[in-house]
């Protein structure tokens, strides 16, 4: 297993470092002139972001110190998801480079000039063609002197000289002669396809930034339950899932999260799962502000597979202290069903797992249930144990690309409600992010499920 580890690991360093050098030929190399300035700002750049990248994403697991963590996170994490964005457009840009290369050569055929004409180049002195040897019987190499100041007159323009493969053609013509086409179209063209990738993953992942910063939005779902009593037909419950307070998200982020809930005036909240990025020494103050959330029968907890990673212990208690109940394999009655929770499945290393028989074998199964499970994955031992309708969190809704490709296939539902058999099972795209802050085509959400009862 060890083995397998750091092979995967090897493959995994290989392939950012054969994107970061695709990359870097395309939006540096491609663009800029030899030994200037801007290949070196830009090479220096792109060495820098891919160790910025790998320290956020393994400096929580390190046990780094928090400071060291929060330094890392914005520029690493933001990298990361511009990478994501960047390289899919830069391999549509290998589609389109040929065809703009085409459009000014076929321009030029048919007029019977240059898009792109270079100055003319003067005639070279005698005395330069005559060389060292003024004597010599041997004449000069007058080409050579003329590719030479071409090519000085290219540096001097900031041309890329060695970027065009039919440089060395065009500046082997006599001294006097006006070329027809200068050596810019292939760095033109580079530029103009790496600026529209860059430009459009920038634009994407900014948006998508916006998006989780200004706090999710509120969305109101109802859900019928044939065995819901009449008095609790209206019943509203809050779901919050995967806010993810880490060293990107913090206080801000949670009173934001309070301050919508609270504005919906549920009748319970439901925080299931993935509420921290690590321990209560370094978030503990983060969380405080979910203290004030307010509802007419409270706000209940259950772990997600993060907490397992983060010290489950400790927050459940922290949570406590902070008016919240945990439900660990637990259940309690509410006006009109039952409410139970299970600890989430990575709680299985540490002999904490999910216990359906704990959390709902001996319930009166003629009274309706709601269940609180971070992972959708256990919608079948719901089904199993009678339950009505399951609320879950975890997939993020896939987050970002390639985001919902990965989390549909290992989740039932990747977001929104969905029937299986008698139970229902509603999954929140959650209200925070893991990772980069970053969220694209799945924006986060508070839902408010309205229970509705086919008695009223």
């Amino acid at each position: 297993m060890v083995v397998v580890g750091v092979l995967l690991g090897l493959v995994v360093v290989a392939l950012l470092a054969g994107v970061h050098w695709y990359v870097w030929r395309r939006l540096v190399r491609d663009t800029t002139a030899p030994a200037g300035r801007p290949r070196r700002a830009g090479t220096v750049t792109l060495v820098v972001l891919p160790l910025l990248m790998l320290g956020a994403l393994v400096s929580g697991r390190a046990g780094a110190p928090f400071w060291f963590q929060q330094v890392v996170a914005w520029p690493g994490y933001l990298w990361l998801a511009v990478l994501l964005y960047l390289t899919p457009a830069l391999l549509v840009g290998e589609a389109v480079r040929p065809l703009l290369r085409r459009v000014p050569a076929r321009r030029d055929a048919g007029a019977g000039v240059g898009s792109s004409p270079v100055p003319v180049v003067p005639p070279v002195p005698e005395a330069a063609q005559a060389g060292p040897d003024a004597g010599s019987d041997v004449a000069p190499d007058a080409g050579a002197n003329t590719t030479g100041a071409v090519t000085a007159l290219a540096r001097r323009a900031g041309t890329n000289t060695d970027a065009d493969t039919d440089t060395a053609v065009r500046t082997s013509a006599p001294a006097g002669t006006t070329l027809a086409q200068g050596p810019t179209r292939r760095l033109f063209v580079s530029r103009v396809v790496g600026g529209a990738a860059a430009a459009a993953a920038l634009g994407t992942v900014g948006y998508g930034t916006y998006g989780v910063l200004r706090g999710p939005r509120v969305k109101r779902v109802t859900v019928p339950l044939a065995k819901l009593a009449r008095g609790a037909h209206g019943f509203r419950i809050a779901v919050v899932s995967d806010v993810h307070l880490g060293p990107v998200l913090g206080r801000a982020h949670t009173q934001r999260i309070v301050d919508t809930i609270n504005a919906t005036q549920p009748d319970l909240v439901a925080v299931v799962g993935d509420l921290v990025d690590g321990s209560v020494a370094d978030l503990g103050s983060a969380a405080e502000p979910l203290a004030g959330l307010k509802s007419r029968h409270g706000t209940y907890f259950v772990t997600g597979n993060h907490e397992y990673f983060s010290g489950a212990g400790e927050w459940v208690d922290h949570v406590r202290e902070l008016g919240m109940r945990p439900l660990e394999n637990d259940r309690v009655e509410i006006a009109g069903f039952d409410l139970a929770g299970v600890n989430d499945i990575a709680g299985e290393s540490e002999g904490q797992g999910p216990d359906f028989v704990r959390a709902l074998g001996d319930r009166d199964r003629s009274r309706a249930s709601v269940l609180l499970a971070h992972q959708p994955v256990v919608i079948h031992d719901a089904v199993r144990y009678d339950v009505g309708l399951q609320l879950s969190g975890h997939t993020h809704g896939g987050q970002l690309w390639p985001g919902p490709l990965i989390a549909a296939q290992a989740n039932p539902t990747l977001a929104g409600l969905e029937r299986y058999g008698d139970t229902q099972l509603y999954v929140s795209r959650g209200a925070g992010a893991w990772g980069p802050p970053v969220r694209v085509g799945a924006d986060s959400d508070i839902t408010v499920v309205e229970l509705a009862s086919k008695q009223a």
